[in-house]
Protein backbone atom coordinates (compact mmCIF):
# COMPACT_ATOMS: atom_id res chain seq x y z
CA UNK A 1 0.00 0.00 0.00
CA UNK A 2 1.45 3.59 -0.79
CA UNK A 3 2.41 6.25 1.89
CA UNK A 4 0.90 10.03 1.96
CA UNK A 5 3.63 12.56 2.04
CA UNK A 6 2.93 13.03 5.93
CA UNK A 7 2.97 9.04 6.15
CA UNK A 8 6.54 9.17 4.28
CA UNK A 9 7.92 12.12 6.94
CA UNK A 10 6.78 10.09 9.70
CA UNK A 11 8.93 6.81 7.99
CA UNK A 12 11.64 8.84 7.56
CA UNK A 13 11.36 10.08 11.34
CA UNK A 14 10.91 6.94 12.79
CA UNK A 15 13.24 4.92 10.58
CA UNK A 16 10.78 2.19 9.48
CA UNK A 17 10.00 1.23 5.92
CA UNK A 18 6.48 1.94 6.54
CA UNK A 19 3.58 3.40 8.41
CA UNK A 20 -0.15 4.64 7.92
CA UNK A 21 -2.87 6.08 9.80
CA UNK A 22 -3.26 5.33 12.64
CA UNK A 23 -0.08 3.83 14.21
CA UNK A 24 1.80 5.23 16.27
CA UNK A 25 5.37 5.55 16.26
CA UNK A 26 9.00 7.19 17.99
CA UNK A 27 10.23 9.30 16.10
CA UNK A 28 12.99 11.50 15.88
CA UNK A 29 12.36 15.44 16.01
CA UNK A 30 14.31 17.69 12.92
CA UNK A 31 13.72 21.16 15.03
CA UNK A 32 12.14 22.44 18.33
CA UNK A 33 10.42 26.15 17.62
CA UNK A 34 9.33 27.53 20.77
CA UNK A 35 8.45 31.51 21.72
CA UNK A 36 7.67 34.35 24.27
CA UNK A 37 4.08 32.28 25.14
CA UNK A 38 4.95 29.78 26.80
CA UNK A 39 9.36 29.26 26.84
CA UNK A 40 9.10 30.53 30.65
CA UNK A 41 6.75 27.39 31.27
CA UNK A 42 9.45 25.25 29.39
CA UNK A 43 12.14 26.21 31.64
CA UNK A 44 10.45 26.25 34.85
CA UNK A 45 9.66 22.47 33.97
CA UNK A 46 13.36 22.05 33.11
CA UNK A 47 14.45 23.12 36.21
CA UNK A 48 11.67 22.06 38.30
CA UNK A 49 10.76 18.64 37.45
CA UNK A 50 14.08 16.89 35.59
CA UNK A 51 16.43 14.93 37.69
CA UNK A 52 18.91 14.91 35.10
CA UNK A 53 18.06 18.28 32.76
CA UNK A 54 20.26 18.36 29.93
CA UNK A 55 19.59 19.24 25.86
CA UNK A 56 19.74 16.21 23.66
CA UNK A 57 21.02 18.81 20.44
CA UNK A 58 21.25 22.19 20.95
CA UNK A 59 21.57 22.66 17.11
CA UNK A 60 17.69 21.80 17.30
CA UNK A 61 15.99 24.34 19.15
CA UNK A 62 15.02 27.89 17.93
CA UNK A 63 13.50 30.30 20.05
CA UNK A 64 11.74 33.26 18.79
CA UNK A 65 10.74 36.84 21.10
CA UNK A 66 7.53 37.61 19.42
CA UNK A 67 4.44 37.79 21.67
CA UNK A 68 5.05 40.80 23.16
CA UNK A 69 7.82 42.94 21.60
CA UNK A 70 8.50 45.36 23.07
CA UNK A 71 7.36 43.73 26.56
CA UNK A 72 4.25 45.47 27.88
CA UNK A 73 4.49 45.10 31.79
CA UNK A 74 7.17 43.78 34.37
CA UNK A 75 6.17 40.02 34.16
CA UNK A 76 5.99 39.57 30.47
CA UNK A 77 10.12 41.13 30.61
CA UNK A 78 10.78 38.85 33.50
CA UNK A 79 9.51 36.01 31.31
CA UNK A 80 11.73 36.91 28.58
CA UNK A 81 14.76 37.69 30.52
CA UNK A 82 14.42 34.27 31.88
CA UNK A 83 14.17 32.77 27.94
CA UNK A 84 16.87 35.04 26.81
CA UNK A 85 19.38 34.04 30.10
CA UNK A 86 18.70 30.37 29.28
CA UNK A 87 19.17 30.70 25.65
CA UNK A 88 22.97 32.28 26.09
CA UNK A 89 23.87 29.86 28.74
CA UNK A 90 22.89 26.99 26.69
CA UNK A 91 23.68 28.24 23.37
CA UNK A 92 20.11 28.25 21.71
CA UNK A 93 19.43 29.74 18.36
CA UNK A 94 17.80 32.89 19.75
CA UNK A 95 15.78 35.83 17.79
CA UNK A 96 14.34 38.70 19.38
CA UNK A 97 12.86 41.56 17.53
CA UNK A 98 13.25 39.81 14.28
CA UNK A 99 9.68 38.86 13.73
CA UNK A 100 6.72 36.37 14.17
CA UNK A 101 8.75 33.03 14.74
CA UNK A 102 6.54 31.25 12.05
CA UNK A 103 8.14 33.77 9.62
CA UNK A 104 11.45 33.86 11.13
CA UNK A 105 11.17 29.59 10.67
CA UNK A 106 10.27 29.99 7.27
CA UNK A 107 12.90 32.71 6.27
CA UNK A 108 15.81 30.80 7.95
CA UNK A 109 15.16 27.43 9.08
CA UNK A 110 12.44 25.25 7.39
CA UNK A 111 14.09 22.08 5.32
CA UNK A 112 11.22 20.00 3.19
CA UNK A 113 10.87 16.80 4.59
CA UNK A 114 11.46 18.00 8.37
CA UNK A 115 9.28 16.91 11.61
CA UNK A 116 9.64 20.00 13.31
CA UNK A 117 7.63 20.45 16.48
CA UNK A 118 6.87 23.86 17.78
CA UNK A 119 5.05 25.36 20.92
CA UNK A 120 2.62 27.42 18.60
CA UNK A 121 -0.26 25.99 16.99
CA UNK A 122 0.14 27.80 13.54
CA UNK A 123 3.83 25.72 12.98
CA UNK A 124 1.77 23.44 10.65
CA UNK A 125 2.81 27.03 8.41
CA UNK A 126 5.99 25.45 7.37
CA UNK A 127 3.86 22.70 4.77
CA UNK A 128 4.38 25.10 2.43
CA UNK A 129 7.90 23.57 1.81
CA UNK A 130 6.88 20.27 2.57
CA UNK A 131 7.80 20.26 6.07
CA UNK A 132 5.31 18.16 8.92
CA UNK A 133 4.93 21.33 11.32
CA UNK A 134 2.97 20.73 14.28
CA UNK A 135 1.70 22.59 17.27
CA UNK A 136 2.82 20.51 20.80
CA UNK A 137 2.49 21.68 24.61
CA UNK A 138 5.14 22.48 26.91
CA UNK A 139 5.31 19.30 28.54
CA UNK A 140 5.73 17.16 24.81
CA UNK A 141 7.92 20.24 23.56
CA UNK A 142 10.35 19.44 26.89
CA UNK A 143 10.30 16.30 26.35
CA UNK A 144 11.63 16.21 22.88
CA UNK A 145 13.66 19.02 23.43
CA UNK A 146 15.45 16.65 26.37
CA UNK A 147 15.56 13.21 24.31
CA UNK A 148 15.66 14.54 20.84
CA UNK A 149 12.85 12.29 20.58
CA UNK A 150 8.72 12.38 20.72
CA UNK A 151 5.49 9.97 19.83
CA UNK A 152 3.36 10.68 16.79
CA UNK A 153 0.00 8.86 16.19
CA UNK A 154 0.04 9.34 11.94
CA UNK A 155 -2.68 11.30 10.77
CA UNK A 156 -5.25 10.37 8.34
CA UNK A 157 -4.52 12.94 5.09
CA UNK A 158 -7.03 15.23 3.46
CA UNK A 159 -6.75 15.85 -0.03
CA UNK A 160 -7.15 19.14 -1.79
CA UNK A 161 -6.64 18.78 -5.28
CA UNK A 162 -6.21 22.47 -7.19
CA UNK A 163 -7.06 23.39 -10.11
CA UNK A 164 -7.54 27.01 -12.32
CA UNK A 165 -6.11 30.12 -10.95
CA UNK A 166 -7.56 32.84 -8.45
CA UNK A 167 -9.06 35.64 -10.13
CA UNK A 168 -7.79 39.34 -9.73
CA UNK A 169 -8.41 41.02 -6.28
CA UNK A 170 -9.05 37.08 -4.35
CA UNK A 171 -6.36 36.00 -2.45
CA UNK A 172 -4.61 32.51 -0.65
CA UNK A 173 -6.42 33.92 2.26
CA UNK A 174 -9.71 33.84 0.80
CA UNK A 175 -9.55 30.33 -0.36
CA UNK A 176 -8.47 29.00 2.77
CA UNK A 177 -11.16 30.94 4.67
CA UNK A 178 -13.42 29.14 1.90
CA UNK A 179 -12.04 25.46 2.97
CA UNK A 180 -12.36 26.11 6.83
CA UNK A 181 -15.76 27.44 6.12
CA UNK A 182 -16.74 24.41 4.07
CA UNK A 183 -15.38 21.51 6.19
CA UNK A 184 -16.23 23.76 9.29
CA UNK A 185 -13.85 24.17 12.66
CA UNK A 186 -13.63 20.34 13.25
CA UNK A 187 -13.38 18.92 9.98
CA UNK A 188 -9.76 18.34 9.84
CA UNK A 189 -9.26 17.16 13.29
CA UNK A 190 -5.76 15.24 13.69
CA UNK A 191 -5.95 15.00 9.87
CA UNK A 192 -3.13 16.18 7.66
CA UNK A 193 -4.10 18.66 4.91
CA UNK A 194 -2.28 18.14 1.54
CA UNK A 195 -2.79 20.39 -1.01
CA UNK A 196 -1.54 19.48 -4.68
CA UNK A 197 -2.35 20.04 -8.39
CA UNK A 198 -1.72 22.60 -11.52
CA UNK A 199 -3.59 25.36 -9.30
CA UNK A 200 -1.10 24.88 -6.85
CA UNK A 201 1.78 25.97 -9.01
CA UNK A 202 -0.36 29.35 -9.14
CA UNK A 203 0.47 30.33 -6.02
CA UNK A 204 3.74 31.63 -4.60
CA UNK A 205 5.07 30.73 -1.56
CA UNK A 206 3.65 33.87 0.31
CA UNK A 207 0.21 32.07 -0.64
CA UNK A 208 1.26 28.80 -0.21
CA UNK A 209 2.17 29.89 3.56
CA UNK A 210 -0.88 31.66 4.07
CA UNK A 211 -2.95 28.60 3.94
CA UNK A 212 -0.98 25.94 5.46
CA UNK A 213 -0.68 28.31 8.57
CA UNK A 214 -4.68 28.47 8.89
CA UNK A 215 -5.00 24.82 8.26
CA UNK A 216 -5.19 24.36 12.04
CA UNK A 217 -8.17 26.02 12.20
CA UNK A 218 -10.19 23.71 11.10
CA UNK A 219 -7.93 20.76 13.49
CA UNK A 220 -5.12 19.78 11.40
CA UNK A 221 -2.52 18.07 13.17
CA UNK A 222 -0.35 19.33 9.74
CA UNK A 223 -0.54 20.77 6.31
CA UNK A 224 1.34 19.75 3.28
CA UNK A 225 2.23 21.21 0.10
CA UNK A 226 4.18 19.01 -2.85
CA UNK A 227 7.59 21.27 -3.26
CA UNK A 228 7.77 22.07 -6.89
CA UNK A 229 10.34 24.46 -8.34
CA UNK A 230 8.13 27.39 -6.62
CA UNK A 231 9.07 25.70 -3.42
CA UNK A 232 12.83 25.13 -4.17
CA UNK A 233 13.64 28.51 -5.72
CA UNK A 234 12.26 30.33 -2.32
CA UNK A 235 14.26 27.08 -0.51
CA UNK A 236 17.44 28.24 -2.59
CA UNK A 237 17.31 32.01 -2.54
CA UNK A 238 17.60 31.35 1.98
CA UNK A 239 20.85 29.55 1.53
CA UNK A 240 19.05 25.97 2.33
CA UNK A 241 18.54 22.55 0.77
CA UNK A 242 15.77 19.81 1.42
CA UNK A 243 16.52 17.20 3.54
CA UNK A 244 13.90 14.98 1.28
CA UNK A 245 11.14 16.25 -1.17
CA UNK A 246 8.24 13.88 -0.57
CA UNK A 247 4.85 13.16 -3.26
CA UNK A 248 2.03 10.93 -2.45
CA UNK A 249 2.00 7.77 -4.26
CA UNK A 250 -0.59 7.00 -6.85
CA UNK A 251 -2.31 4.08 -4.67
CA UNK A 252 -1.71 6.21 -0.82
CA UNK A 253 -5.27 6.28 0.82
CA UNK A 254 -6.70 9.70 1.83
CA UNK A 255 -9.43 10.08 3.96
CA UNK A 256 -11.34 12.44 1.58
CA UNK A 257 -10.32 14.23 -1.55
CA UNK A 258 -11.39 17.73 -2.22
CA UNK A 259 -11.70 19.45 -5.70
CA UNK A 260 -11.32 22.96 -5.58
CA UNK A 261 -11.56 25.36 -8.74
CA UNK A 262 -9.74 28.62 -7.55
CA UNK A 263 -11.33 30.40 -9.84
CA UNK A 264 -14.65 29.67 -8.30
CA UNK A 265 -13.06 31.18 -5.07
CA UNK A 266 -14.68 35.13 -4.02
CA UNK A 267 -13.32 37.71 -1.48
CA UNK A 268 -14.37 36.47 1.90
CA UNK A 269 -15.05 37.17 5.63
CA UNK A 270 -14.95 35.01 8.70
CA UNK A 271 -17.48 37.03 11.08
CA UNK A 272 -17.25 36.81 15.00
CA UNK A 273 -16.64 34.35 16.58
CA UNK A 274 -15.14 31.64 15.08
CA UNK A 275 -12.74 31.00 12.14
CA UNK A 276 -15.29 28.78 10.05
CA UNK A 277 -18.33 31.34 10.24
CA UNK A 278 -17.29 32.78 6.76
CA UNK A 279 -19.63 34.36 4.47
CA UNK A 280 -19.08 36.28 1.01
CA UNK A 281 -17.25 39.79 1.93
CA UNK A 282 -20.04 41.56 -0.05
CA UNK A 283 -22.48 40.24 2.80
CA UNK A 284 -20.29 41.85 5.31
CA UNK A 285 -19.98 45.06 3.88
CA UNK A 286 -21.13 48.40 5.79
CA UNK A 287 -20.40 47.00 9.33
CA UNK A 288 -18.75 50.15 11.14
CA UNK A 289 -15.35 49.08 12.37
CA UNK A 290 -12.86 50.78 15.16
CA UNK A 291 -9.42 49.28 13.68
CA UNK A 292 -8.02 47.26 11.32
CA UNK A 293 -4.78 45.43 11.56
CA UNK A 294 -2.73 44.23 8.10
CA UNK A 295 0.08 41.49 9.65
CA UNK A 296 0.76 38.19 11.40
CA UNK A 297 2.27 35.33 10.48
CA UNK A 298 -0.85 34.46 8.27
CA UNK A 299 -0.62 37.90 6.81
CA UNK A 300 2.14 40.24 6.84
CA UNK A 301 4.80 39.25 4.20
CA UNK A 302 5.72 42.03 1.94
CA UNK A 303 2.99 40.91 -1.10
CA UNK A 304 0.16 41.39 1.12
CA UNK A 305 1.77 44.89 2.20
CA UNK A 306 2.17 45.84 -1.38
CA UNK A 307 -1.91 45.07 -1.67
CA UNK A 308 -2.44 47.18 0.76
CA UNK A 309 -0.55 49.94 0.06
CA UNK A 310 -1.36 49.61 -3.41
CA UNK A 311 -5.01 50.24 -2.86
CA UNK A 312 -4.30 53.13 -0.29
CA UNK A 313 -1.86 55.43 -2.42
CA UNK A 314 -2.94 58.79 -2.14
CA UNK A 315 -5.72 58.03 0.25
CA UNK A 316 -6.43 58.36 3.46
CA UNK A 317 -7.37 55.97 6.68
CA UNK A 318 -10.69 56.96 7.79
CA UNK A 319 -10.57 59.29 10.73
CA UNK A 320 -12.18 57.10 13.75
CA UNK A 321 -10.49 53.87 12.30
CA UNK A 322 -6.95 53.29 13.69
CA UNK A 323 -5.14 51.54 10.91
CA UNK A 324 -2.16 49.22 12.01
CA UNK A 325 0.73 47.70 9.94
CA UNK A 326 2.81 45.60 11.12
CA UNK A 327 5.23 43.52 8.81
CA UNK A 328 5.76 39.47 9.55
CA UNK A 329 10.03 40.03 9.70
CA UNK A 330 12.36 42.53 10.15
CA UNK A 331 13.18 41.43 6.36
CA UNK A 332 10.07 41.95 5.26
CA UNK A 333 10.02 45.38 6.84
CA UNK A 334 13.18 46.21 4.86
CA UNK A 335 11.91 45.48 1.96
CA UNK A 336 8.66 47.32 2.60
CA UNK A 337 10.87 50.29 3.30
CA UNK A 338 13.03 49.96 0.20
CA UNK A 339 9.84 49.99 -2.38
CA UNK A 340 8.50 53.13 0.04
CA UNK A 341 5.81 50.77 0.81
CA UNK A 342 6.08 52.27 4.60
CA UNK A 343 5.98 56.08 3.59
CA UNK A 344 2.99 55.52 1.60
CA UNK A 345 1.26 54.03 4.63
CA UNK A 346 2.79 56.38 7.36
CA UNK A 347 1.08 59.20 4.49
CA UNK A 348 -2.03 57.87 4.49
CA UNK A 349 -2.18 58.24 8.30
CA UNK A 350 -1.67 54.22 9.09
CA UNK A 351 0.24 53.07 12.37
CA UNK A 352 3.40 51.33 11.41
CA UNK A 353 4.71 48.93 13.98
CA UNK A 354 7.97 46.84 14.42
CA UNK A 355 7.80 42.98 13.41
CA UNK A 356 5.69 40.99 15.91
CA UNK A 357 2.41 39.33 16.68
CA UNK A 358 0.62 42.39 17.62
CA UNK A 359 -3.14 42.41 17.90
CA UNK A 360 -3.25 39.02 16.69
CA UNK A 361 -2.06 37.62 19.83
CA UNK A 362 -4.48 40.69 21.65
CA UNK A 363 -2.64 40.88 25.01
CA UNK A 364 -0.15 43.71 23.70
CA UNK A 365 -0.12 46.49 20.73
CA UNK A 366 -3.40 47.58 19.56
CA UNK A 367 -5.74 45.73 21.50
CA UNK A 368 -9.38 46.56 21.80
CA UNK A 369 -12.19 47.87 24.19
CA UNK A 370 -15.60 46.97 25.06
CA UNK A 371 -17.81 47.19 22.09
CA UNK A 372 -15.35 47.73 19.20
CA UNK A 373 -14.90 46.16 16.42
CA UNK A 374 -12.05 45.11 14.22
CA UNK A 375 -11.43 43.76 10.86
CA UNK A 376 -8.11 41.57 10.44
CA UNK A 377 -5.79 39.43 8.30
CA UNK A 378 -4.52 37.65 11.78
CA UNK A 379 -5.20 33.89 12.73
CA UNK A 380 -8.54 33.74 14.88
CA UNK A 381 -11.46 35.47 15.84
CA UNK A 382 -12.28 33.73 18.93
CA UNK A 383 -14.51 35.64 21.82
CA UNK A 384 -11.81 38.02 23.59
CA UNK A 385 -9.38 37.28 21.09
CA UNK A 386 -8.24 40.68 20.49
CA UNK A 387 -8.76 42.15 23.61
CA UNK A 388 -12.01 42.60 25.37
CA UNK A 389 -14.11 40.09 26.25
CA UNK A 390 -17.21 41.71 24.51
CA UNK A 391 -15.48 42.84 21.42
CA UNK A 392 -15.43 41.72 17.40
CA UNK A 393 -13.10 40.10 15.43
CA UNK A 394 -13.60 39.99 11.46
CA UNK A 395 -11.16 38.43 9.63
CA UNK A 396 -10.64 38.97 5.62
CA UNK A 397 -7.58 39.32 3.28
CA UNK A 398 -5.31 42.25 3.63
CA UNK A 399 -7.06 44.14 0.79
CA UNK A 400 -10.29 43.64 2.55
CA UNK A 401 -8.61 44.82 5.58
CA UNK A 402 -7.16 47.78 3.70
CA UNK A 403 -10.59 48.87 1.91
CA UNK A 404 -12.60 49.05 5.26
CA UNK A 405 -9.42 50.62 6.67
CA UNK A 406 -9.85 53.66 4.34
CA UNK A 407 -14.09 53.45 4.38
CA UNK A 408 -14.36 53.14 8.12
CA UNK A 409 -16.58 50.14 7.40
CA UNK A 410 -16.13 46.43 6.06
CA UNK A 411 -15.72 46.83 2.60
CA UNK A 412 -14.42 45.76 -0.63
CA UNK A 413 -11.20 46.78 -3.32
CA UNK A 414 -14.04 48.15 -5.72
CA UNK A 415 -16.04 50.04 -3.31
CA UNK A 416 -12.81 52.36 -2.62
Amino acid sequence: MGMTMAEKIISCAAGVDEVHAGDIHTVEVDQLLSNDGTTHLTIDMYHQKLKHPHIADVKKLVWVVDHNVPSDSPKTAASQKKMRDFAKEHGITFYEGQGVCHQVMMENHVRPGELIFGADSHTCAYGALGAFGTGVGCTDYLYAMVTGKSWVLVPETLRFHLTGKLSKGVYARDLILTIIGQIGANGANYKAMEFVGEGLKTLNMSDRISICNLCVEAGAKTALMEVDEIAMEYLHAHGREPKACFQSDEDAVFAQTYEIDLGSIIPIVAKPHFVDNVCPAKEAVGIRIDEAFLGSCNNGRIEDLRAGAALIKGKKVHPLVRFLVVPASQAVYQEALKEGIIDTFMEAGAIVMNPNCSVCWGSCQGVIGEGETLISTGTRNFKGRAGHKDSFVYLASAETVTASAICGEIATADMV
